[in-house]
């Protein structure tokens, strides 16, 4: 079994914590299989009220390792490898209870896009968030600019999908972004503190209490799921992409044509 990902559970709460510190929790193909394990597990387990996602060492999740990209099986589209993700991403929102995540350090890419689908985020004040896709050559996938834009609305969620650019903690609580920003050295006590209060609650309220909230934020989601997609798909197929790609293996700018 995978060490990239560690699952203890105690008094109806489940913590799930990342666990490649020496890459800032960057998802390979190995940790991101295992993170899903773990929450299928925990679908099915009947004495888990909360869970709680963390990271090990410095940081949440720097997102996706750029040095182990995604592989595909033989024959696989980019459109299948896609969807096959967003399979294992709809398990953020269809978990029987309710997700925090804690952030700290590097909260970036795909892993800031999950921690957005969660139900709850608190972050230490030594958070930094954002979205570097585009800097790639790519889009964010996953569905977090639909969740962003629920919370920030359209100029934020455009500043950060469109530049890459950085927020702090005290930015992304003023923005709803995250609900609370403690100290770093309290961050996994304050995390444990409010998983417990939850685990405490009539956990038919806590479901149903989640339920709602999830119909009204997931069809959107959802939606824009759809759409990023196809247009990941397209940016796969491109002549700007395989421009880019080329560029940074030359050691030259790029030459985009817009096609």
């Amino acid at each position: 079994m995978s060490d990239t990902v560690l699952l203890a559970v105690d008094e109806g709460v489940a913590v799930v914590s990342l666990n490649r510190p020496d890459r800032h929790n960057a998802f390979n193909d190995e940790m991101d299989a295992r993170f899903f394990e773990v929450l299928a597990e925990l679908r099915e387990r009947d004495d888990v009220r909360c869970i709680v996602w963390r990271g090990e060492g410095k940081s949440f999740s720097s997102g996706r390792d750029t040095k182990e990209l995604g592989q595909r099986a033989k024959g696989e589209s980019d459109l299948e490898f896609i969807e096959i993700g967003h399979r294992k991403t709809r398990l953020l929102w269809e978990m029987p209870v309710p997700i925090l995540a804690v952030l700290k350090g590097w909260t970036l890419g795909g892993g800031f896009e999950r921690a957005l689908l969660c139900d709850m985020r608190i972050a230490s004040t030594e958070t930094r968030m954002g979205l570097p896709e585009v800097g790639h050559g790519v889009i964010p996938d996953s569905g977090g600019t639909a969740r962003l834009f629920q919370m920030a609305g359209h100029g934020l969620a455009a500043d950060m999908a469109l530049t890459g650019r950085i927020i702090t903690a005290d930015e992304a609580l003023q923005h709803g972004i995250v609900s609370r920003v403690v100290a770093p050295e309290t961050l996994d006590d304050e995390a444990l503190a409010i998983a417990r209060e939850i685990a405490k609650r009539s956990p038919l309220a806590v479901k149903f209490s989640k339920e709602v909230l999830s119909s009204l934020a997931t069809p959107e989601v959802d939606r824009s799921m759809h759409e990023e997609k196809l247009a990941q798909t397209s940016i796969f197929a491109s002549e700007d992409y395989r421009e880019l790609k080329a560029a940074r293996l030359e050691g030259r700018d790029p030459k985009f044509r817009g096609r």
